[in-house]
């Protein structure tokens, strides 16, 4: 494919679920058909490791001369406080970090105060922890965090330059003010807060205050790990391939979706997900371990010494924590009370740690055919879809070893290439290498959450196409 095509190819994958969204609602337009279930799995990729900025961290060092100003009575918006003769002022020797100096009681009350960061940037602040997070903060004049009661946060960022001092002041709304407070920055490269605020990528993210939103047509289940039960958007400091993939399918799918993800980091097909009904196998001297079986393996002809592990331990616990979640469906989700549900497929996103052993690599892709039929008999989904996503760092002229067999794996199970006639039609596999904004599935693609993004998309679209 030459650069050309690729780069339309790729504008395509981030741009067309924003085209489909202004022509489409986010309120599911079939009530009363059961909801679209989606189960996601795999290593630390499928858990998550996309930026979504430069990561929150205490404020403290940042502010300079800070006080507090307590003004008779509660707060009135209609007030001006700068105008206003104060109380009592207090010269606040600690602010921030972990043991702020405490406020004096009683009155409305005022932070004022210099910031200062070290590195020119755009940031965005977060005053407060609780009920002290309802108030407003200025910065050189500018409003940049906004809680009224009962309200969610608005934040604006704001552009530092560092070295600079500028005046800040924090108006809290409630008697619970402290000197608590988060800064973060956000034009870190690669993170979604840069591509979707400053580079103008996936605006279906955010809101008209530039806000992160939530579809409700989708929702996210995580467990085991990346827990959560919500409405499916940007949430925490990491995302997974599930933001761009419910994007995807929650435009084309009418009902109401719910992404259940079942995952865990560090582990392999070959032993830590080997499935059900897996026989140990031979491989140049050694005896790998079956279903059940311990340890990983052992030389032919010894006998083999269990650990506090055993092959397929990791399939258990995650599919287990799917059938738990599925076997309560009423009580996990009470907004959809009455209705029942479908599986409609599977997403496998894994193969790091099989490229470690050769013999897991070898064994690859009769693991993960066995993986396709089980996962769909454990589930009583005979029917649903199965999409694989390659490893983003291995090419498909990538020299012989184990990463190429892993590749190969992955790839020969798609429905197109006639190797396995029950997978045509049902069956697809995305290969990820032009996906890849850099770095490897062991270093997590670098958190670059654009990888994340265009897989999670890709998927879901992969997902459309097998399911019309």
């Amino acid at each position: 494919m030459n650069t050309v095509l690729l780069g339309i190819r790729l504008l395509v994958l981030i741009l067309l679920p924003a085209v489909l969204l202004a022509g489409r609602s986010q309120v599911s337009s079939a009530p009363d058909k059961p909801v679209k279930v989606f189960i996601l799995s795999g290593q630390s990729n499928m858990v998550g490791a996309g930026k979504v900025d430069g990561g929150s961290s205490r404020w403290g060092t940042q502010f300079i001369d800070p006080t507090v100003s307590v003004y008779k009575g509660d707060y009135d918006p209609r007030a001006d406080y700068d105008s206003m003769e104060p109380v009592q002022t207090l010269k606040l020797d600690a602010f921030g970090g972990v043991r702020p100096t405490p406020y004096p009681g009683g009155g409305t009350l005022v932070t004022r105060g210099f910031l200062q960061v070290k590195e020119s940037g755009i940031y965005e602040l977060r005053p407060g922890y609780g009920a002290s997070t309802y108030n407003l903060m200025e910065v050189d004049g500018k409003e940049v965090h906004r809680q009224e009661l009962g309200q969610d946060p608005v934040r604006t960022e704001i552009k530092l330059e560092g070295g600079k001092k500028v005046p800040f002041k924090i108006t809290y709304f409630t008697k619970q003010a402290n000197g608590l407070g988060w800064i973060v920055r956000l034009d870190v490269p690669g993170s979604l807060s840069t591509l979707v605020k400053f580079k103008g990528m996936y605006p279906y993210l955010i809101d008209e205050n530039r806000q992160w939103k939530a579809r409700e047509d989708v929702w996210y289940r995580g467990v085991v790990t990346a827990v959560g039960n919500r409405p499916l958007g940007v949430s925490g400091g990491r995302i997974g391939p599930e933001i761009g993939f419910g994007h995807a399918v929650g435009n084309h799918i009418d009902e109401p979706v719910l992404i259940l993800k079942t995952s865990q980091g560090n582990r392999s097909l070959s032993w830590d997900f080997l499935t059900p009904g897996s026989k140990r196998f031979e491989y140049e001297g050694k005896i790998y371990a079956g279903y059940k079986e311990s340890p990983l393996s052992w030389d032919k002809g010894t006998t083999p010494e269990p650990i506090n592990w055993y092959a397929g331990k990791q399939y258990d616990d995650c599919f287990q924590a799917a059938h738990e979640v599925l076997d309560n469906f009423e009580k996990e989700f009470p907004h959809w009370k009455g209705r029942n549900y479908e599986i409609e497929g599977f997403v496998w996103w894994q193969g790091d740690k099989d490229r470690y052993v050769e013999a897991h690599a070898a064994r690859y892709e009769k693991n993960l055919v066995r993986l396709i039929k089980t996962l769909r008999e454990e589930f009583k989904a005979p029917k649903a879809k199965f999409v694989v996503a390659t490893l983003g760092q291995t090419s498909k002229d990538a020299p012989p070893g184990n990463d190429k067999l892993i590749l190969d794996a992955q790839l020969s199970v798609d429905g197109t290439t006639g190797k396995y006639e029950e997978f045509k039609g049902n069956v697809a596999t995305v290969y990820t290498h032009p996906l890849s904004q850099g770095g490897a599935s062991n270093s997590h693609y670098d958190g670059n959450a654009q990888t994340y993004m265009d897989v999670g998309v890709a998927v879901g679209e992969a997902m459309v196409e097998l399911l019309k």
